[in-house]
């Protein structure tokens, strides 16, 4: 019998034999080796293009093995992510039909109807609109735009297309991006036109979407759109021509997708992020010199409200915050937002009341949210909350879970309640805190900015995170890694995933004391 070759570091016997196994061993290696040097790859190799025309790397076909098991738990396996930089991360974008997108830019005239508004101006720059040409030296000489509330859609859209993270092949997504332009579509049939025309988009947009393969993977639940309204406006719940809006989170395939919008409604599947604001940072030396500009500024007026009454609302209370601003004019500054006044529209009328004030009031006016948070942040102005529902329910993504800590909160729910003298409440607040605050609120501008698209924020002042868009697409991509998790251990992934939640605005744990500073 012959000896094998042992794997101690020397043979067993040495003998004439074992040499010639020694060789044999050495050729067949050689000739392995030979054979394998000379393979032809190529063919193994797929090639695939993002999106945005970018060709996505080898290591990121090869970290997949497969996408979802076949067993029913929709699990996703990887050989090696560690090699792939944008492991769970990747976003595929459906490439829909333009009437649901492009043509209603095309016919911008159209989306406001009814109104003296026009929209198209605002569309320039990637919806960002006009730039601000001349600044009276209140803002920086670039990265400010005259832009639109309402056009978050457009300008989401025009930084998905940058995402660093984007693919063509769906089984790699984490996330499926719907780019419906929901609010420019709906606007066009708010005033004047029945249900049927302001569904209508609804109804194709889901039919298209069930009909793709991406849908039927998690029935929709790895997919969201963007809206530039409050998602209120998208849950008509009756059919009378009277009503607001349009139903489209009502039809039961939308029911599995999510919402982003400027103002979440009471719905596990919508979901809030900030408002666009017109500053729209190019560069990290533009974040780094306005903060340093808006932290050095000495303020004239103790607080400041930029805003117009609200008599149709019997409960409103802006009113009561109107007249205690008039009745304090040497601390107050009371910028009148009613038609044919001040136009609010210009950043430069707004931005310079802001940045001259320590506190911005901030009630709710037609619905919980505004966009004058977003503004006050930027100018490094104090937001004061006097509901829950225009922040702290709202943001979770972007502003701190503990509101304490860039804010001040008096709980006031109607006229009938208001018991409060702001001007006393704010300046017994002690100058430590008022320090605190503002440090706080300024720290906070990264995370509230759509920068450029171009431009990604990581870095400054410790931020590694991005802008308000890069925050928003992580938390709806670990949303849906949430819901995957329940599919995986065999649980029913609809369970909660679009139930109202009829709390989420109300005063508790808010209210615990009269005053919350």
């Amino acid at each position: 019998m012959e000896n094998p070759i042992g794997f101690t570091g020397k043979f067993c016997r040495s003998n004439s034999s074992n040499h010639s196994n020694v060789w044999f061993v050495v050729l067949v290696s050689f000739v392995l080796c030979s054979v394998l040097l000379c393979f032809d790859y190529s063919s193994l190799s797929v090639t695939d293009t993002d999106v945005a025309g970018f060709a996505i790397s080898d290591t990121t076909q090869n970290s997949v093995s497969r996408d979802f098991s076949g067993d029913g738990n929709f699990s996703r396996f990887y050989d090696d992510p560690v090699s792939d930089s944008c492991f769970g991360r990747y976003v595929y974008v459906h490439d829909l039909p333009r009437r649901f997108n492009h043509d209603l830019l095309e016919n911008c005239s159209l989306i406001t109807r009814g109104t003296e508004k026009n929209m198209c101006p605002y569309l320039d720059n990637l919806g960002f609109g006009p730039e601000v040409e001349n600044s009276e030296n209140v803002l920086l000489n670039r990265s400010w735009f005259v832009t639109n509330q309402f056009m978050l859609e457009v300008i989401f859209h025009n930084k998905m297309k940058k995402y660093s993270c984007l693919t063509n092949n769906s089984s790699l997504a984490s996330a499926i991006f719907v780019p419906f332009y929901a609010g420019l579509d709906m606007s066009r049939f708010l005033w004047g036109f029945n249900t049927s025309a302001r569904d209508s988009s609804a109804y194709e947009l889901m039919n298209w979407l069930v009909n793709q393969k991406e849908w039927n993977r998690m029935s929709g639940r790895d997919h969201f759109l963007v809206a530039g309204r409050i998602s209120w406006d998208f849950r008509r719940q009756s059919d009378n021509e009277s009503d607001w809006g349009s139903k489209l989170r009502f039809l039961s395939e939308s029911q599995n997708m999510s919402m982003l919008s400027v103002e979440a409604s009471s719905w596990n599947n919508d979901y809030a992020i900030p408002y666009p604001t017109c500053f729209h940072p190019a560069s990290v030396d533009d974040i780094v010199q306005w903060q340093e500009r808006i932290r050095a500024r000495k303020r004239k007026y103790l607080f400041s409200f930029a805003g117009a009454p609200r008599p149709e609302y019997k409960d409103s209370i802006r009113g009561k915050i109107i007249d205690q601003c008039l009745e304090n004019n040497d601390r107050c500054f009371l910028l009148d937002c009613n038609y044919g006044k001040v136009n609010c529209d210009n950043p430069v009328n707004v931005m310079r009341v802001l940045m001259n004030s320590v506190f911005c009031l901030q009630p709710p006016g037609d619905s919980y949210t505004r966009r004058s948070v977003f503004d006050s942040i930027i100018a490094g102005c104090i937001p004061v909350f006097f509901h829950p529902g225009t922040a702290y329910a709202q943001y979770k993504w972007h502003l701190p879970k503990d509101f304490k800590k860039y804010s001040i909160y008096l709980p006031v729910k109607d006229v009938s309640e208001w018991r409060i003298q702001i001007n006393e409440t704010l300046l017994g607040i002690p100058e430590d805190q008022v320090t605190s605050l503002r440090g706080e609120v300024t720290r906070l501008i990264p995370r509230v900015v759509y920068a450029d698209p171009k431009y990604k924020l990581d870095g400054n002042e410790g931020e590694e995170e991005g802008d308000a868009f890069d925050l928003a697409v992580k938390g709806m991509i670990e949303r849906i890694e949430q819901v995957r998790k329940v599919m995986k251990e065999g649980k029913d992934p609809g369970d909660g995933f679009a139930d109202a939640d009829d709390y989420k605005f109300t005063f508790p744990p808010y209210e615990k004391s009269e005053i919350l500073i």
